[in-house]
């Protein structure tokens, strides 16, 4: 019976902690473009700015989205899909790697449970998600918003989400 679970998603890395001066330069430039479309974001209730990038598979374009409030709540939109919808609304379903970025002190914030199941949407196969802080103090400053010392939680969709819910119709 254990062919019901065959198509499950597995992570292939685990998650590990890095610096973002370690990282690729092309993760530094998915990272940067979610920290300053988090600038946009429109949070007059919460105040919680959240920005999200997602770089297309074929074409290596870098789709940005922030998070947008409204008064009634539930039609709010996470930065995540805002960004992913944007994507796909120019053609593009698949993506090589994702970033997001918010600020809560002392931890990181990973996308919610429909913002992972909507990345999943998009994901055949594991997509690496990059999450770091991001600090607002450092834009005042005229400081780079991410420095090489930052840390940088480097996780997976299929990490953030396993076994989850896919149609694996062709």
């Amino acid at each position: 019976m254990t062919h019901l679970t065959k198509n499950f998603a597995r992570p292939e890395k685990a998650e590990e902690v890095v610096s973002f001066g370690s990282l690729d330069p092309s993760v530094q430039e998915v990272l940067t473009a979610a920290f300053q479309v988090r600038q946009r974001a429109y949070v007059p209730y919460s105040g919680f700015k959240v920005g999200a990038a997602f770089k297309a598979k074929t074409t290596g374009q870098i789709f940005t989205g922030c998070n947008v409030e409204n008064a009634a709540f539930t039609p709010c939109s996470c930065a995540e899909r805002t960004a992913l919808t944007k994507a796909v609304s120019e053609g593009e379903t698949q993506f090589s790697i994702g970033a997001v970025l918010a600020y809560e002190p002392d931890v990181f914030t990973t996308p919610c449970g429909v913002c992972r199941q909507f990345i999943r949407e998009f994901a055949n196969e594991d997509i690496p998600i990059y999450v770091a802080q991001a600090i607002d103090a450092r834009i005042a400053a005229k400081e780079e918003p991410l420095q090489s010392d930052d840390p940088i939680l480097c996780t997976s969709i299929f990490n953030l989400l396993p076994s989850s819910f896919h149609t694996y119709r062709k």
